[in-house]
């Protein structure tokens, strides 16, 4: 491209000190100032344009007092506005608050308090939400809303694009950002039922996208597709990886299949990540066939990869090479990955499936990765494939802790070590694969689901006596969330009212997909519920309890 190769115009050399500059700016705009940058439906912004759209946002932001250590939430769907906001918050040594949209009222104002951000950019698709919580969201001093056209909100807002056009286009002063300040608070379910907001610092951040953009093989000519929500551990890294390449953001605002196939062609997609869901959703499109197949195409997926014949289907239909990666929000996420050796070549289209599964081994710059024994974390399992123990991380990727929760990140980094709650075998070659978790977490379709949170709903449901809440294999979201009850005497409920109940009360994602009545649950002497006993009845027969 003849203009990435124009003299830039001379500058004086900056004496600054390095930790000065922010890294999360987009590298692209003075190599390749003319490319493509971002395409956005019929938005189409050049490097250059991009740089200049994300530093009015930050001199808005300033202008609205915002600076170095300020909490600024986003609940923006996958469009070049939320891009803009990890580069254009984040150089300003601010904080970037990404929440999923998918969320209910009272998740949304327990983070948006809990968190203390002062300023809430959203798309008007989820204003109506906001606005039912308005009166109970006392730190918010501006709401911003990304438009585009639609039906203005009640809440007492600027319109981005207003807000942005004020703003000059020119570098914000710089700001002394240190490595190990704060970047993101990413906010995930864990086995409490409240959400934990993850601290994620430059340096976690900065080599995660490290690590995306050499196990992902990122390059300047990639057409990345944001298939995975941004908003998902900044999108694992791969905003600021793919414009640290150089490479072009093709943004997705719902996962729809035909969409993504549609891009695939007239877009030259070369890459994407997301959960195992999505690939099965795009090998099952009928449109699949339409695919231009001369593009070789790498898609990065996480949890439970989908089944040999959903990869075969992949590579056959969409010359897709599918990656096997692992991580958790607490690790940026990012910390194995399943590299595929030559030596695998040989094996039948089973025994591939069967080494596809396996976490595999650590990625590069994440720091260490063991597996320790139960019985004595100090040491690590045998590499027999049998003994089964924790994944423990320690090192580049593991967040500073839980904000404002120190009792809860004690219970989670020990002795320096960070423990997963996912229970592995190491095979005999060093691969990883996981078998089971600790934690009462479920996750479904990528999305981490709390089971503890669940109960504590339906317990309000005044015909509930006893419930409990487990992961069962399901072969669209790999696994969902069941509820076994018991109903107090006297007292009637159907399955489909107590899912209702639920719909109403949680994120729908997080409502149970089925309900079993029971006479009573197992539990211990001392009382204590055994749900690995109410698992057994759905799990026996499959070597792994996690999907």
């Amino acid at each position: 491209m003849t203009t990435c190769l124009r003299q830039p115009p001379r500058k004086q050399f900056n004496t600054r000190p390095f930790s000065s500059f922010c890294w999360c700016r987009p590298g692209g705009m003075a190599v390749y100032p003319d490319k493509i940058a971002v395409i956005d439906d019929d938005y189409r912004y050049t490097y250059r344009e991009l740089g200049q759209r994300i530093n009015r946002l930050s001199h808005a932001l300033r202008g609205d007092g915002i600076g170095k250590g300020d909490h600024v939430a986003v609940i923006l769907p996958n469009i070049h506005e939320m891009i803009e906001c990890f580069f254009g918050i984040g150089q300003l040594g601010a904080v970037v608050v990404p929440l999923n949209y998918r969320l209910n009222p009272d998740d949304f104002a327990y983070i948006l308090n809990h968190s203390d951000a002062k300023l809430l950019i959203l798309d008007a698709e989820y204003a109506a939400v906001i606005e039912q919580i308005r009166d109970r969201l006392p730190g918010i001093r501006q709401f911003v809303l990304v438009s585009r056209g639609a039906a203005s909100s009640t809440l007492p807002h600027i319109e981005y694009e207003q807000w942005l056009s004020s703003a000059s286009p020119d570098d914000p002063p710089a700001v002394d950002i240190d490595e190990n300040q704060t970047l993101t608070i990413n906010y995930t379910s864990g086995t409490t039922s409240r959400p934990k907001g993850v601290m994620l610092t430059h340096r976690n951040n900065y080599l995660n996208a490290a690590n995306f953009l050499y196990h992902l093989q990122v390059i300047h000519d990639d057409m990345y597709l944001h298939t995975l929500p941004l908003f998902h551990v900044n999108g694992w890294g791969g905003v600021w990886a793919t414009t640290g390449a150089g490479a072009t953001h093709v943004c997705l605002r719902k996962v729809d299949p035909a969409r993504i196939i549609s891009l695939f062609n007239t877009e030259k997609i070369t890459l994407l990540c997301g959960a195992p869901t999505v690939l099965n959703m795009m090998v099952n499109a009928k449109e699949a066939s339409e695919v231009d197949r001369s593009i070789p195409r790498r898609m990065a997926v996480a949890g439970s990869p989908p089944p040999a014949a959903v990869l075969k289907r992949a590579h056959e239909l969409l010359a897709l090479n599918v990656i096997h990666v692992y991580g958790m929000t607490e690790t940026s996420p990012f910390i194995t990955y399943c590299e595929w050796n030559h030596h695998f070549d040989s094996l039948d289209d089973e025994q591939k499936a069967t080494v596809r599964a396996r976490q595999g081994i650590e990625q590069m710059f994440s720091g260490e990765v063991r597996v320790v024994s139960q019985e004595d974390p100090t040491w690590d399992v045998r590499w027999d494939g049998q003994e089964i123990g924790e994944i423990v991380t320690r090192g580049n990727a593991v967040m500073a802790g839980y904000y404002k929760q120190p009792e809860e990140t004690a219970k989670t980094i020990i002795d320096g070590w960070l423990h997963t709650g996912d229970l592995a075998v190491v095979h005999p070659d060093g691969y990883i694969e996981i078998l089971d978790r600790q934690k009462d977490i479920i996750i479904s379709g990528g999305e981490n689901i709390s089971s503890t949170e669940v109960e504590g709903v339906i317990y309000q449901h005044p015909a509930i006596l006893e419930a409990a809440v487990i992961a069962v294999p399901d072969e669209k979201w790999g696994e969902v969330p069941k509820a076994l009850v018991v109903v107090k005497p006297g007292f009637s409920l159907t399955e489909l009212e107590l899912i209702k109940y639920c719909r109403e009360r949680l994120a729908h994602f997080k409502a149970p997909k089925s309900v079993e009545f029971v006479e009573s649950l197992p539990r211990t002497a001392t009382g204590k519920l055994q749900k690995f006993k109410l698992r057994e009845a759905y799990w026996k027969g499959v070597r792994k309890r996690v999907q």
